[in-house]
């Protein structure tokens, strides 16, 4: 999910440091993420690690170098620095998270993308935030969500997808009393896929000793795993469901997982969150999403590793073939065994390297895989007046026409953080985080007087349909705005094009052509949402922990048990 910035204030106001000069990797004064005058200010992340300019000398050789500190970065970090690893995260940005970050504004605290948090249950094996918390000695008190969902969708179809499995089957099945079968063999299928994920301690599917242990100890999970690689989640609910409003609210569902619709969803990814949503729940971080990325960052610093800001690598330095280090934007380099790049593969192996002829590896990539869209965002504080008592957290808003799920500005996804943490806003308001797909192209070449008002109008559009279909007199609560266009993400989180991750050129193989954290250049590993499982936050949990994992094999030094 997207950033959102005012283009008219400079990026230096998204985080005002309390003091100017921090230890190596740590900032100066404690703040909570929160207004820190309710509830959980004192659970937040103490912002130990923001702001800290890479000043001193590159020098000395690390154990990995780690681009980028989005999710999947700062779990493959912490997943490394837990077993002893030295590990160098350079971050071009003040704070880390990336899409996962937040910022502040006239005593509100946004989070940057998505607050649908999930891998942040006490239970399981995909609670993966909790246990790359766990690794480097932190915990966060999150608020239990009651719903993931809620969809409003074409010829007044409501589904509110509830905390309790049986209480969404109820649902749905009310809604389509004739498709009860279909539905419990659809879910069900998805159910089974989770479970068997959920059996296994995740680890690197690159790494083979790992592989056969595994299939040693749980061959009948890893043969069910085997068998749905290949699939999509709309073959799969194709063969149980045949009411085709029915199967347009599944591709709803996958949307909102994959940017896509079920036909282009592995039906892996979809089990994963379609289960998780129930099995361990939507759980809201206290303070925001940004404190995620702040106590992975104090605990990197905790076991002795390092993450440096306003980092910008701009090369990833080869000898003989293999990454050896980095170097910045002002010449200066860092030394590891190992690179990993949490940057998009497409910024990975179109800017940061610097060879003759993409790999075969990266063309059978971009053969199979196109950028996805970016988004528009809207981060509004809103008086709480506008708001009914009973509103939920998340909703998707789907008007008229079904055709219209995958298109620009089609869709709506609307977070409303606050309705569970209201120490995010000023006492008596709300936050509001409005995403809807857009294209770079629709933003290129326009004045910078065409590009703000183009973002005013289309903004409003957007504001003026939630006010018809949920929020009578929206428009009217207003207090404050921003808005970010597919360029806004671009510059922030440097992605390509602003996108948010691969989209399968046409109807994918399940998961078999995502390329996984090793690529073709020794010593170069990938993490993030352009490897194995994709996009989401478990998904890109999952590839921080897998590539930590093949990393520590790798180097020899460092094993998981």
């Amino acid at each position: 999910m997207p950033l959102l910035l005012a283009a008219a204030r400079p990026c230096a106001q998204l985080l005002v440091p309390s003091a100017a000069g921090a230890v190596l990797g740590r900032p100066s004064t404690a703040r909570p993420l929160g207004r820190g005058t309710r509830r959980g200010a004192s659970a937040v992340a103490s912002e130990k690690t923001v702001v800290k300019a890479e000043e001193e000398e590159g020098g000395g050789e690390y154990d990995a170098i780690v681009v980028g500190s989005g999710i999947g970065g700062m779990v493959a970090a912490t997943q490394l620095a837990a077993k002893g690893a030295r590990v160098l995260v350079l971050e071009k940005y003040v704070i880390p998270g990336g899409s996962s970050g937040y910022y502040r504004r006239d005593g509100f605290t946004f989070d940057v993308g998505s607050s649908v948090m999930f891998g942040f249950s006490d239970k399981g094996n995909l609670n993966l935030i909790t246990q790359a918390l766990k690794a480097v000695g932190h915990k966060m008190e999150v608020i239990p969500d009651p719903s993931t969902v809620h969809f409003h969708l074409p010829d007044d179809l409501s589904v509110l997808v509830h905390r309790e499995y049986d209480d969404f089957v109820t649902e749905l099945v009310n809604k389509f009393p004739h498709e009860k079968e279909g539905i419990l063999k659809f879910y069900g299928t998805c159910w089974k896929i989770f479970n068997s994920l959920n059996s296994l301690e995740l680890k690197s599917l690159e790494e083979p000793l790992y592989l056969f242990g595994q299939f040693f100890q749980k061959p009948l999970e890893c043969l069910t795993l085997a068998y749905y690689l290949p699939q999509n989640a709309g073959d799969i609910a194709r063969k149980f469901i045949k009411d085709q409003q029915l199967l347009s609210f599944i591709d709803a569902e996958c949307f909102i997982v994959s940017t896509v619709n079920a036909l282009q969803t592995p039906m892996i990814n979809a089990s994963m969150v379609l289960c998780d949503r129930h099995f361990g729940g939507i759980n809201y971080p206290v303070g925001g999403v940004g404190g995620i990325a702040m106590s992975l960052a104090d605990g990197l610093v905790d076991k002795g590793s390092e993450i440096r800001y306003k980092a910008n690598v701009t090369n990833v330095i080869l000898e003989n073939g293999k990454a050896v280090g980095v170097r910045l934007s002002n010449g200066k380099e860092f030394f590891a065994k190992t690179v990993i790049s949490n940057a998009t593969r497409w910024d990975t192996f179109g800017k940061l390297l610097k060879v003759e002829e993409l790999p075969d590896e990266e063309k059978n990539f971009q053969k199979n895989y196109v950028k996805a869209p970016s988004f528009l965002s809207i981060h509004m504080g809103v008086k709480g007046s506008v708001l009914p008592a009973d509103t939920d957290c998340h909703h998707f808003v789907l008007e008229d026409d079904w055709a219209n799920l995958e298109k620009p500005y089609g869709s709506i996804f609307l977070s409303i953080p606050t309705v569970l943490d209201p120490s995010l806003a000023p006492e008596g308001h709300h936050i509001l985080h409005i995403f809807t797909t857009a294209g770079i192209e629709d933003w290129e070449g326009l004045s910078r007087k065409d590009y703000e008002k183009k973002k005013e109008l289309v903004a409003n559009e957007i504001i003026k349909r939630l006010e018809n279909k949920l929020f009578p007199g929206l428009q009217d609560s207003i207090v404050l705005k921003e808005v970010g266009s597919p360029k806004t993400h671009r510059r922030f989180l440097a992605r390509n094009d602003g996108t948010y991750g691969p989209m399968p050129r046409g109807k994918p193989k399940g998961l078999l052509a995502m390329p996984f954290n090793t690529t073709s250049i020794d010593g170069l590993y990938c993490v993030g949402d352009s490897c194995f499982p994709g996009q989401g936050v478990i998904a890109v949990a999952f590839s921080g922990i897998m590539c930590a994992h093949r990393v520590a094999a790798d180097i020899g030094k460092f094993r998981f048990h």
